[in-house]
């Protein structure tokens, strides 16, 4: 049955069930009685829509069902709400707590909250009495956390930076690196010494060398440097990175510099500085030099100082490649030790037989090991009778050992150790002790080897009466020889630099300072285009009548004195004197070094400069004689160049030049004329200047031109009365 249905057959019911409880009850017309029919009708049934209750009014009270949803979503009913005659009443179909309350714990949940609905019954928490500072607190707890955070990234990102900076310190692009030519200030040369009683100098000049199948020589930064070229390949990771900063930022008396790396040609390529006097090998192999006590104490104490300070330097410990080859001589006769590094290229490279000549037999033995602080004592012990007996190691040209067989009896050790004689040179008078020195250093037990401290103490013992050092001991022999020409070489020197000021002052006389560098240095001058400059033209009022009352000598003291005047005044105001041409002045400022636009301001000062000289300057052979000229200024593009070879001018092409003129054959006396361009610079573009509109000008080659004239801020109401008439 269908709601709609329902509820009529409820309505139907309800009508006659009234009607017949009126009929019962005796009411006449039952029926048609409405009033008593309403009395009547308030009654209870159970119809098909439900339990039907209708009250007083024929109106039917609902009842209400209340239901819940299990935790399968399926329905439950807790009881109903009945509304009789107005009035309800819960009547339960469900009366178990644990049922009704199973969401809220399975208990009824308290009338009355423990708090009370206000709060009033339980004292505030910390937290709700303290609730803005503790927000506070957090948010500056936050603020501090973060900015622990962004101090920690920002220092870790600074070390990055400086990292990579410092990565890029010793990174040095092959491009950079330029071969030495014949154009290089060094002597084309391969050896040049000179003889003295008992010494000998010798120094090699960098463009003199040949490139090895190792070494390449080349100018960087305008300083000589030596490449070591490997023949490995390695990927730079973090760890190589480091070496190389540590190893370039090593400084020592006896080190030679490491000044980088270059990684992007076809090999790697360590670069050195270059020492100019070669190695000691070398030095010990052509004997060029003669060297005594003094001197081969001092070259051994310099490998000493090195080899102590790499031993006590973490980053190196050892050198690992010792010998006399990278003990290098500079223009000092200071010994300076290279090719201490890299260690990670040291360890992928094989040694060669010659410099197993120099290497400890536990090395030899052992192909994995680069090196140790004891294998350097055994090195240096071999470099110590290089200069004891004057010969290069091992004297391969007066023994029947070659390279191999030498390496092979060292590595073998035995009983009869394999050693170089030590034969002194007869010119040298060797203390025993040092003999005993070197036989310490390369004992075959490398702990029996005495440490660089002790050798540098024995070392000062033997010689410590010996206070001066190498460079005076050296100089102290040449002195005799070389005083008188070192003072003619400096007297020389002087006269060459005053004569080349002179030059100078000349040449910057006649050209812009820039301009006359270049054709100092044989650079072409090339003409550029200039987008803005001010052009100043002046010359002397009635010039032709004055010169023809004065001699020519008359004249040109005239001028002199008044072009003097005008030049400090030019000097004060950073304008270029382009020329003069007998009473005529051309000068300009925005070239050659363009300075935005200052050049029309530059410019106008001058003039004013030019005028305020002019009322103290006299005319020498006149008495009470005055001079005035005229200017003309004008603002424009030009092109300038340099003409000329045998008396090179500076020159300005275009037409603003030939404005410029016309606006000084068009001034007066005492006035500046100034173009409408120049005006525009001078008022609205830089400001501060006052002009007065002379009104149209017919000029040559122009036509009609409307010009200004540039007030000094001296003029008189006169004097601006006569300028708008002219």
């Amino acid at each position: 049955m269908s709601d709609i249905a329902a509820s009529l057959a409820d309505g139907i019911q309800a009508y006659f069930r009234g009607i017949t409880r009126s009929i019962k009850a005796g009411i006449p017309n039952a029926t048609s009685n409405g009033n008593e029919f309403m009395l009547h009708s308030a009654i209870s049934f159970q119809g098909f829509t439900g339990m039907v209750s209708l009250n007083l009014n024929g109106t039917r009270d609902p009842t209400f069902y209340i239901y819940s949803l299990d935790d399968n979503y399926n329905s439950i009913l807790f009881g109903t709400v009945p509304l009789v005659f107005n009035k309800s009443s819960y009547r339960p179909v469900i009366n178990s707590d644990k049922v009704i309350f199973q969401n809220w714990g399975g208990s009824r949940p308290p009338a009355i909250p423990k708090c009370n609905f206000d709060g009033s019954d339980c004292q505030p928490s910390f937290f709700s009495q303290n609730l803005s500072w503790i927000i506070v607190l957090i948010v500056i707890g936050i603020l501090i956390i973060l900015s622990i955070i962004f101090t920690i990234i920002y220092v870790m990102y600074q070390r990055k930076l400086e990292k990579e900076r410092q990565n890029l310190l010793w990174q040095i692009k092959f491009s950079e690196l330029e071969k030495p030519s014949e154009k290089d200030n060094l002597t084309k040369s391969t050896r040049s010494f000179q003889s003295g009683v008992s010494s000998t100098s010798t120094k090699i000049t960098i463009d003199s060398k040949v490139d090895t199948e190792f070494h390449s020589f080349y100018i960087w930064n305008n300083e000589n440097v030596v490449g070591r070229k490997s023949n490995v390949r390695i990927k730079l990771g973090d760890k190589e990175c480091k070496e190389m900063r540590l190893l370039r930022a090593l400084d020592h008396d006896n080190l030679c510099k490491l000044l980088g790396m270059s990684i992007d040609g076809i090999n790697l390529i360590v670069i050195w500085r270059y020492c100019s006097r070669g190695s000691l090998y070398d030095v010990i192999e052509q004997q060029t030099t003669q060297m005594d006590d003094f001197f081969c104490y001092c070259l051994i104490k310099d490998v000493v100082s090195a080899l102590d300070f790499i031993h006590d330097n973490p980053a190196l410990a050892y050198h690992g490649h010792l010998t006399s080859k990278v003990c290098l001589i500079d223009e000092r006769w200071q010994i300076k030790i290279s090719g201490y590094g890299p260690k990670f290229l040291q360890s992928l490279e094989t040694k060669s037989p010659t410099t197993n000549l120099w290497t400890a037999p536990e090395i030899l033995r052992e192909p994995s090991l680069i090196g140790s602080p004891t294998a350097d004592i055994y090195s240096f012990a071999i470099i110590m009778s290089e200069v004891v007996n004057q010969k290069t190691a091992w004297n391969l040209d007066e023994i029947e050992e070659n390279e191999d067989d030498i390496v092979y009896k060292v590595k073998r050790g035995g009983a009869n150790l394999f050693r170089p004689k030590l034969v002194p040179d007869s010119r040298l008078q060797v203390n025993s002790s040092v003999l005993h020195l070197i036989k310490d250093c390369w004992s075959e037990n490398p702990t029996d080897r005495p440490k660089t401290s002790t050798i540098k103490s024995l070392l000062k013992s033997i010689h410590s009466n010996k206070g001066e050092n190498l460079m005076d001991h050296m100089f102290g022999i040449m002195e005799q020889y070389a005083s008188n020409l070192e003072q003619e070489v400096e007297e020389r020197m002087k006269e060459l630099i005053e004569e080349k000021k002179k030059a100078d002052i000349l040449l910057y006389r006649m050209l812009p300072k820039t301009v006359a560098d270049k054709l100092k240095l044989g650079q072409t001058v090339q003409p550029e285009s200039f987008e803005s400059v001010t052009i100043f033209f002046s010359d002397v009022v009635s010039f032709t009548t004055l010169a023809s009352k004065s001699t020519p000598l008359q004249v040109v003291t005239l001028l002199n004195e008044l072009y003097t005047t005008f030049d400090a005044i030019i000097d004060e105001n950073g304008v270029f004197k382009v020329e003069t041409i007998g009473d005529g002045y051309l000068c300009v400022s925005g070239l050659p070094v363009r300075n935005g636009n200052e050049h029309a301001k530059h410019i106008a000062d001058m003039s004013f400069g030019f005028l305020r000289s002019l009322k103290t300057f006299r005319i020498p052979h006149i008495k009470d004689g005055k001079i005035n000229i005229r200017i003309g200024i004008h603002t424009g593009p030009v092109v300038a160049g340099v003409v000329g070879l045998t008396m090179p001018r500076y020159c300005l092409f275009g037409d603003s030049v030939n404005i410029a003129s016309r606006m000084e054959s068009n001034s007066k006396p005492g006035r500046i004329q100034i173009s409408t361009e120049t005006n525009r610079y001078l008022t609205d573009i830089i400001g501060g200047y006052r002009t007065e509109p002379r009104g149209e000008v017919i000029v040559k080659g122009q036509g009609v031109m409307q010009t200004y004239w540039l007030l000094t801020g001296e003029e008189t109401p006169e004097d601006l009365e006569e300028m708008r008439q002219q």
